[in-house]
Parts: C-alpha cells; structure tokens; sequence
C-alpha cells in the first residue's frame, strides 16, 4: 500500500516571468551606468565648450562661404589674420555668447535624446545601424528647433562688415524687420543637411567605438579619435547644404526664400565649385569640435556617475537582440532535503524501479501537483492498518496487529 501526500501552488505565488517580460542576463549586463539626467548634464557642459574653443574657426568659416565677402577667396590663416587685423582682435568671437545660450540646452537634450531613444530601440530591434540612425535623427530634430534661431543671429554678427555688435540688438532688429519666421527660415534646410550629418556622424562613432572600445570604457583616446573621425567625415559629405543654409541665415544677397532659390544663387554666382566654399575650414573646425564634444561628454558622465572605472559603461554594449523565450514552466516549488535526497536515490536505482508506482492519471507531473513523500516500494512489508481505533486494551496482541 502506498500513501501520497500532495501539495498544491497558486498562480499567483509562483509565477515565472513569460517571454514578454523577460530580459536575457547578458542584456542586463549591457546597460548603461548612467541615467538621463546625468546624459543631459554631460552634454550641455559638452556642447557650450565646444562651441567656445571652436568659436574663431566657425567665424573664419561664415566668412569663407560668403558669397559678396572680398575675402572669401582667401585661405583659413589668412582669413583670420584679415579680421584681427582690419576688425581687431575681439572680432572672431563676436556672436559667441548666443552660441553659448543655445549650446547648453539644445546639446542637453541632443544627448539625452539619443541616448534614451538607443536604450529603448535595442529592446526592439536588433540591427544597430538602424538604431544610430533613428536615434540621431529625431534627437536632431530637437536639438535643430531649439539651436536654429541662436545660428541666424551668430551668423549675422559674423558676416563681413555686420552693423551688429549685440546679440540682444541683432535679436530684436532681425524680429522687426523679418518676423519670427526670419529664425526659422533655414530650419527644414538644416535638417536636410544635419540628418545626413549626424547619421553619419554616429554611425562612424558608435562603429569605431565597438571596434576600439568593446567594453565601453572610459577611454579618453578613443573618446576623441572616434569623435574627430566622425566629424570630420559628415562635415566633408554634407558641406553643399551647409553653404545653402549660411546664405538662407544670412541674406547677404538680398531676400531669400528657400534652398532652391538659394542653390540657384549659389550656382548663378559660384558655380557648382560653391557648394564646396569654405570645405577645408568646415573640416578643419568639425574634426577637433566632434572630438573635444565627444571626450567632454564622455567625462562627465563618467566623472558624475560615481562609479570606479572598472564599474562603469558609457552605453549598450555587444549584440542588441530581443530576449530570448524562456522554457515555459507554471510553478516552482521550494526543494527541500527530502527532494534532495529522492534525487540521489533516483540515480542509484534502477531504471525499471521508477515504473513500480507511476503517478495517479488524474495529476499532470509537470503541473501544480508534486508528489511529497511515497512509502516505501518493498512488497514483504507488514501491512499496517490505519482505521484502527486506539482503546484501552489487556492484551497486547488486540492493538490491530497480526498475532502471527
């Protein structure tokens, strides 16, 4: 005879977490160390200096894709030397300080946009090429809406023989002469051009970091390697928009309206060889900028994150794959010293042995049902009757034994 005792489980107790919610461990592993906030802090400190120690280039470059400038046909240095010289020395950073108020918050959100869009995209796809792409583009559109107006009011006060020596003059005098919509002219030109260039721009730093830094550590050198080699080449593929979107801020030719009017300027005055005015400098200045954003930003999310260097991952890292399907089980119950042990005696005895009793039809072995404990299999054993009722009794051999 053989007593089993079962044990039952509730769904809710022991549930185990199903494919939709599951996370493979080495995608858990891939997370990056650092939250939002830290992401946008990182970049706008990244991008106001950037934009600071780049200032005099981006100055000497304005001037350089002018198409009325006397000077436009003059190299880099002697273009600089022309405005110290004729201007002073103050000169190449007029307009700096606008730059510095859109830097700031357009470059927060640059960088936490981007970030946070990778994160959620690699939970859905698993091409990350595709993902770079998608994420730098919409994190472009924000960063353009909020830095476009501060680019028509830089470049007015850096063209040749500007009336403006305040931001703040040059802001209300192009409202009220223009309109709100003088800011936003060269918005869609803009995108045309950045979304080329921070596709670009991403994928060649995101592609070198995962050859040069797997791990995604801390590394300043390929921090800035990686940086100045992805700026330098969107700044060279995406330099004919950049001329079409200087002369839409900048009007220097009288009203104009659009990019398609704007190239047929730029071709009736230059020909096709305007598109590329001011190549070199627009190179020269993306490929230290990218670099210098690239490393500060990387360093100060290492440096307020808190964490030790061995600790600490700057992004998602390895292959982004959706996560794997868990085997399905229903329950799990806690094992004890007994399953131990069943366990140990299952793999000493026989094969045939685990036949003598086999569980009841009505129980599904891999369900809530688990069988506790079984009597002993041993057929010789005396029967034990358990409806005996226990009374005061004289003879010992009335206790419902066998008198045999």
């Amino acid at each position: 005879m053989c007593v089993c005792v079962y044990v039952c489980a509730t769904q809710s107790q022991f549930q185990i977490p199903t494919e939709a919610n599951a996370m493979n461990i080495d995608d858990y592993e891939s997370l990056p160390t650092t939250s939002v906030g830290i992401n946008m802090t990182a970049g706008a400190l990244a991008g106001v200096l950037e934009h600071i120690v780049m200032y005099p280039l981006d100055s000497v470059k304005t001037r350089m894709q002018s198409l009325t400038s006397p000077t436009a046909h003059l190299n880099i240095m002697a273009t600089l030397r022309n405005m110290i010289s004729r201007e002073g020395i103050m000169r190449p950073i007029r307009g700096a300080s606008a730059v510095v108020l859109g830097a700031g918050p357009a470059h927060s959100l640059y960088f936490g946009v981007y970030e946070m869009t990778k994160e959620s995209l690699t939970k859905v796809t698993s091409h990350n090429h595709l993902n770079y792409v998608l994420s730098g583009s919409l994190a472009t559109l924000i960063h353009d809406a909020i830095s476009n107006p501060t680019d028509v009011i830089k470049q007015r006060m850096q063209m040749y023989n500007s009336p403006y020596t305040s931001v703040i003059r040059c802001m209300r005098d192009v409202y009220h002469k223009e309109g709100l919509r003088a800011f936003y002219r060269s918005y869609s030109t803009q995108l045309v051009m950045n979304i080329p260039y921070q596709t670009i721009h991403f994928t060649t730093y995101e592609f070198l970091q995962n050859m040069l830094n797997v791990e995604r550590k801390y590394n300043p050198v390929v921090h800035m390697a990686a940086g100045g080699a992805a700026g330098a080449a969107a700044a060279a593929i995406t330099t004919p928009m950049d001329v079409i979107k200087t002369l839409l801020n900048t009007q220097e030719t009288g009203l104009t309206k659009g990019m398609i009017e704007a190239s047929r300027k730029i071709y009736r005055m230059a020909g096709p060889r305007g598109f590329f005015k001011g190549i070199t400098a627009r190179v020269l200045y993306s490929m230290p900028a990218t670099a210098i954003c690239w490393s500060t930003y990387e360093f100060f999310k290492f440096y307020l994150c808190g964490l030790k260097p061995e600790d600490y991952k700057s992004s998602i890292t390895g292959r982004s794959e959706l996560a794997k399907p868990v085997p399905s089980v229903d329950y799990v119950l806690p094992k004890s010293e007994s399953d131990e042990q069943d366990v140990e005696l299952a793999e000493v005895m026989p094969k045939d042995a685990t036949t003598l009793h086999p569980a009841p039809p009505t129980v599904n072995a891999s369900g809530a049902i688990k069988t506790v404990c079984e009597l002993s299999t041993r057929t010789a054993a005396p029967t034990i009757n358990l409806h005996t009722r226990h009374t005061e009794v004289k003879n010992p051999y009335e206790r419902g034994f066998s008198n045999t």
